[in-house]
């Protein structure tokens, strides 16, 4: 596996760990590596996935060199659609997964942070959408993604202004989920994470289903949903142990096997 990305293993939950010095762009080599530890996902089934990084920044954003390429938009077609298919993959893993954005985290950085489903940050984190600066609008979706968490508006000036946002704007914004103090911040973020991992996987994934229906349709449409996907949990082992254990030994006292 490439330095750039590195795929490790604890207990259910892969950790997806960036790791190009000194500001992890996104390059050729780390969006090769990234496709190939996506590739991983998809077929090993983890139980939940933290993105993190290494480093003093998460990122400082893209290699601008791979925007001077394209001579045309015809020419660009195939990047934009690569940029753009990373975190469309993520956002379709079914297990939980969850951004650590530990300090600055730019450009596809924020945006992979927004493909997936939990924005864990710490104190003094600061995000931005800088593709302004080389008259872009971001490729992989952030616009599309913030106006689904904080509403159109909210959408527009953070892509149009390219201002950097402290995590603690963005989580007043429902953008981020929690800011955590930065000392113990990986600790409490893996913890966080595995936490996730250790539980019911399937109820997760018809979470993330029933979620989904509502966001791209109507409560109506996820309610419509509800029996098919609700419905087989009661044919998982979790859930005939987790309820018997309720039962028996009293809340809290399942544990699960993610089948």
């Amino acid at each position: 596996m490439s330095a750039a990305v590195e795929l490790s293993w604890q207990a259910g939950l892969a950790v997806v760990t960036f790791d190009s010095p000194p500001l992890n762009l996104f390059d050729e080599a780390l969006g090769t590596a990234l496709d190939s530890v996506i590739d991983e996902l998809e077929s090993s089934s983890p139980r939940a996935v933290l993105f993190r990084a290494q480093g003093k920044v998460f990122s400082g954003g893209v290699d601008v060199k791979l925007f001077a390429a394209p001579q045309n938009g015809e020419q660009a077609l195939p990047l934009l659609e690569r940029l753009l298919s990373v975190t469309t993959r993520i956002g379709l893993l079914p297990c939980p997964t969850v951004f650590a954005a530990h300090a600055l985290t730019l450009t596809w950085a924020f945006e992979t942070a927004l493909a997936c489903d939990l924005i864990i940050a710490a104190e003094g984190a600061n995000f931005g959408l800088v593709e302004r600066r080389v008259g872009l609008s971001p490729t992989m979706g952030g616009p599309q993604r913030l106006a689904e968490r904080a509403g159109g508006a909210r959408a527009k000036e953070i892509v149009m202004t390219g201002e950097l946002y402290p995590a603690q704007v963005l989580e007043r914004w429902n953008i981020v989920n929690r800011v955590l103090p930065v000392p113990g911040f990986d600790q409490a973020v893996q913890a966080f994470a595995q936490d996730l991992a250790d539980g019911p996987t399937l109820a997760h994934m018809a979470t993330k289903r029933l979620v989904r229906e509502t966001v791209e349709g109507s409560v109506e449409m996820a309610n419509g949903q509800v029996l098919e996907t609700i419905g087989p949990l009661f044919d998982s082992q979790d859930l005939k142990r987790a309820v018997q254990a309720f039962l028996t030994t009293g809340p809290q006292s399942a544990t699960f096997e993610g089948r």
